[in-house]
This record gives structure tokens, C-alpha cells and sequence, in this order.
């Protein structure tokens, strides 16, 4: 059978996913043929291992006029047995069977973001739209948590047999550690994600601020690429002079792991999450975590996190300040974060998916 993987967002924070989803389908070596949609700029981001596998230019923006025409006229062209789109912007067009990953609703649920509020509430109408003929028309759903099923299905009334949890994986470790030379020797706890409102960062910054009052030489590290959304964040931190709080910017993976490695606490205060990778990332080198009890993340991170109620400065510096003063607190949400973060394999999440191909092929 011949499958196509619309892959257009490969290199995004959300492609990791489909970058992970297509190497370990490669691994499993299955029959079908598969076609890996990307665009022009992504061409050579992915390169097939397998003859099976090929890639295929999809130069077509999400929300866009060419998505829901060109594309469709495309994928027509190409008479896939199966189309599996990773995200819901798919062309409605398009009638030939598919499978639609949800990772979450998010956009449904947001206040504000770097959108002005008209642009904003335009695209939540769109979204609402079409994920509700996405849900209806897709022959199987995938989600990455229970959470975000249950949520889809009360949302759209889809009957919740047509919806499959796939768990996604998380970060491989890797030896090789960079120092981040201004926060060597310091006593220092971390946030490495998106700098999007809804992952509440500047309520994560001011309960470092509170912390300081009993931990003085405490250090906040914010990585992440530099954009628009930060760059707010900075000239936040800058105007009410805030102490301690490092801006890192993007940092590499040998950076990354150094900083998961010495951190006191990797803090993820998000309001929403369809899945929650950074803090199992942060788990897979032993760094203890505070998460916010929000959405999936419970469900994801079970007993191996130190739950604090998002909304609450005082509860994040609550939790955190636990971490930080109780050793015996810290050492078992480490040991217990390593064990957690094992339970998700990207490999298995690559099988469930190849499972569901199979079961809409075979009807």
C-alpha cells in the first residue's frame, strides 16, 4: 500500500514528533510504500535510510488557500491508500481515507499569544471548523494522551473507539556535556521550552523572586530561542528589575544536557499541555521536577513530578522551595523521573501508529 506522511512541520517544536514517527517506521521495515510530505526548505532536514521511503515536496503554508486547493490537487496526484496528516490543517478536499494526529486543542483554549486579538480569535474559529470535519471525516485519531482523547471527543462527539493513544517518547541521552560557563558553580533551577503565555513564564519568574528571600544566591535559567515573545519576557525581567535571571537563548543539545544534569529543579509551570516533553527530557538525565497539575501532565508524569497549582505564585515557590530544602524529596523524584521517562518509547509509539495504518487499510 502506499502511505503519506504529511510531514510539513518536521522542523518545528512539534516535529519532533513526526521526525521521530518516520525514523523508527523506517526501522520496523514495513511493505507499504511511504511518501514523506515536506516542504521546500525541509527537503534535506529528513533524509530516507529505506527505498520504501521518499520524499515528496509539499510547499504549502498551514490555514492557507494553497493548503486546502494545491494540496489537495497533490495529494490526488499522488493516490496515496492512506494519508496520515500529524497535525489537523489538512485540505478538506481531500477525500481519500486518513488518519489525523490531535495533539491537543490548545489554540481552542488560549487567551492570548503574539497574535492581535481579531487575527487570534479569526484563526480559533477556523481551528474549531476544521477540527470538527477532522474529527468526523478522519477514519482513526491519534492522540499523544488520554487527556487530550477525552477532550477531543467531548469537544467534537466522535465516538471514542475511533481514537488512539499513542504515548509519545522521550529525549535520548547523550554523554557529551557543554558547560554554560555563566551559570557554572551556581545553584540554579530551569525552564527550557517555548516562551508562548500559556506556558506561564512570567509567573514561573516571579516565584524565583519570592524564592530569593530564602534562597539569595538561587539562579532562574530561561533557554530557548530568542523571539519576539522572550524578548518581551527580557525587557519584563529588565524593567522590574529582577535579580538572577539568565536568558540563555537556544542552546545545543551537549548544553541542554549539562544544564538537565546540574539544575536543583527543572520548573514547568504550563497551563496546557497535549503531552509534555520538556520534563521528561529533563527526567531523562535525573533532574528532580515541579510540574503544574494542569492538563495531561498528571497523567504523564504520575508520582515522578512535584505537583504545584499553575495559577498560584506562592504554590510554584512552594513547590520548588520543597525540592530545594528536603534532599530525600529531590533524590526520589530523580530516581523515580529516570524510571518514569523509560515507560515512553518513541519506538513503540512508531508501532501503535503502524498498527492503526494497518487496521484502516485492511477495511
Amino acid at each position: 500500500m502506499k502511505i503519506a506522511i504529511d510531514a510539513r512541520i518536521i522542523n518545528s517544536t512539534t516535529g519532533r514528533y513526526v521526525e521521530r514517527l518516520i525514523n523508527y517506521l523506517e526501522d520496523l521495515k514495513p511493505h507499504h510504500e511511504f511518501l514523506i510530505l515536506v516542504r521546500e526548505r525541509d527537503k534535506d532536514y529528513y533524509k530516507p535510510k529505506t527505498k520504501n521511503f521518499k520524499i515528496v515536496i509539499a510547499d504549502f503554508e498551514d490555514y492557507s488557500f494553497g493548503e486546502q486547493i494545491g494540496f489537495a490537487k497533490l495529494l490526488q496526484k499522488l493516490k496515496p491508500d492512506l494519508v496520515h496528516f500529524c497535525m489537523p490543517q489538512q485540505p478538506l478536499l481531500f477525500t481519500r481515507p486518513a488518519v489525523t494526529t490531535v495533539h491537543d486543542l490548545n489554540l481552542l483554549r488560549i487567551t492570548k499569544n503574539d497574535m492581535n486579538p481579531v487575527e487570534l480569535a479569526t484563526k480559533k474559529l477556523i481551528f474549531r471548523g476544521l477540527l470538527l470535519a477532522v474529527a468526523k471525516r478522519s477514519k482513526q485519531i491519534l492522540t499523544p494522551t488520554k487527556f487530550t482523547k477525552n477532550d477531543l471527543v467531548n469537544f467534537s462527539h466522535i465516538n471514542p473507539d475511533k481514537v488512539t493513544v499513542t504515548y509519545e517518547g522521550s529525549l535520548e541521552v547523550i554523554s557529551e556535556q557543554q558547560e554554560v560557563q555563566e551559570l557554572k558553580g551556581k545553584k540554579f533551577i530551569m525552564y527550557l521550552g517555548r516562551a508562548e503565555p500559556y506556558k506561564n513564564n512570567r509567573r514561573l519568574i516571579k516565584a524565583h523572586q519570592k524564592l530569593l528571600q530564602e534562597h539569595p544566591d538561587l539562579h532562574l535559567a530561561i533557554a530557548g530561542k530568542i523571539d519576539e515573545l522572550r524578548q518581551a519576557d527580557k525587557d519584563w525581567v529588565e524593567q522590574n528589575q529582577y535579580k538572577n535571571v539568565h536568558f540563555l537563548g537556544f542552546v545545543s543539545d551537549s548544553a541542554a544536557a549539562w544544564l538537565y544534569s546540574n539544575c536543583r529543579a527543572y520548573v514547568f509551570a504550563s497551563f496546557m499541555e497535549g503531552f509534555g516533553l520538556p520534563a521528561l527530557d529533563a527526567m531523562a538525565y535525573g533532574a528532580p521536577v515541579a510540574s503544574s497539575s494542569a492538563s495531561c501532565l498528571p497523567e504523564v508524569y504520575q508520582d515522578a513530578a512535584h505537583y504545584f497549582n499553575p495559577h498560584s505564585t506562592d504554590d510554584i515557590a512552594r513547590a520548588v522551595n520543597d525540592i530545594l530544602t528536603n534532599k530525600k524529596l529531590r533524590d526520589t523524584l530523580s530516581k523515580k523521573g529516570i524510571l518514569q521517562q523509560k515507560k515512553y518509547s518513541w519506538k513503540k509509539m512508531a508501532t501503535e501508529t503502524l498498527q492503526v495504518y494497518n487496521k484502516v487499510l485492511e477495511k
